[in-house]
């Protein structure tokens, strides 16, 4: 495999992570949550897709929109009912709240859905320019993670939601003296985390097999993603995730795949030591 051929890998692989990671970035870096509950939300944005292709005939496509929003409303509720209860309590509190929520639909997707794995196929071809060679779904998937990373940047950057949203992470206290009802923004942060989480396991299901096997894998990628990136930003997630997705294409091609997550951890531990804002962080988002 040429040295191109394994950095345009890289950079499919690495938009993919880029989209996994930014939900949990913002609900990281807004709530101050590490939530275990990502993980499975993105294999329950795969499954729903999934099942919506082979069962009912709806385009993974067109499908995507919904199950984003089913998700982003399962988020939502969730903040607001449970974990706004214990959102100012120590990191841990909400940790194992979230953990606990994790277990609960980790266990209900393997009793509906099994662990087996499963993918949408669309069997779109082949692109080859030189010696370059990429299947259509990879570079279809690559389109849509940057998209909708693109479309979170410019929610962020340019409605009142965002600027909400950057104002309670900024100093939540004094967006509260503006009259920003902070609980409300809270749940619409984890949800919108939430949907980012199901609308890249739609994505992936397009790209990849998906199991619920994967719901831990996925987890760990995000976050050594906002390690390497950078906490609570779009532009970070992004960076991190192409980082990543690169460093691992070539650690496969040089060492073996099995040793391509290692060396992605190794870079994280790195950075922590070296960098611990990441590599587009601001100091205090660490």
């Amino acid at each position: 495999m040429t040295i191109l051929q394994t950095l345009v890998n890289g950079i499919v692989l690495g938009a993919l992570y880029a989209c996994l990671a930014v939900g949990f970035s913002l609900v990281w870096g807004v709530l101050n949550i590490i939530n275990m509950l990502h993980g499975s939300l993105i294999i329950l944005g795969g499954y729903l897709t999934f099942f919506a292709w082979h069962s009912y005939g709806i385009h993974p496509l067109l499908a995507l929109p919904f199950v984003a929003i089913f998700i982003f409303c399962i988020g939502y509720v969730l903040q607001l009912t449970l974990i706004n209860r214990v959102v100012n309590e120590p990191v841990l509190t909400t940790l194992t709240l979230t953990f606990g929520l994790d277990l609960i639909l980790y266990n209900i997707m393997n009793v509906y859905y099994t662990a087996t794995p499963v993918r949408v196929t669309l069997d779109l071809g082949i692109v080859q320019i030189g010696n370059i060679v990429m299947p259509v779904d990879r570079l279809l998937g690559m389109a849509l993670a940057l998209i909708l990373t693109g479309l979170l940047y410019v929610v962020m950057r340019g409605s009142r939601i965002g600027r909400a949203i950057v104002a309670v992470r900024m100093d939540r206290t004094a967006a509260e003296l503006m009259g920003v009802r902070v609980d409300r923004i809270y749940a619409v942060t984890f949800g919108i985390g939430a949907l980012m989480a199901g609308a890249a396991g739609a994505v992936f299901s397009m790209v990849y097999p998906v199991t619920t096997n994967l719901t831990g894998a996925f987890l760990g990628k995000a976050f050594v993603v906002c390690v390497i990136g950078g906490l609570g930003s779009v532009p970070g997630a992004l960076v991190g995730g192409l980082v990543l997705g690169i460093i691992e294409s070539f650690a496969g091609q040089f060492f073996g795949p099995q040793h391509a997550l290692t060396v992605g951890f190794l870079l994280m531990l790195f950075l922590l030591v070296v960098k611990p804002t990441g590599l587009t962080g601001i100091k205090g988002y660490e």
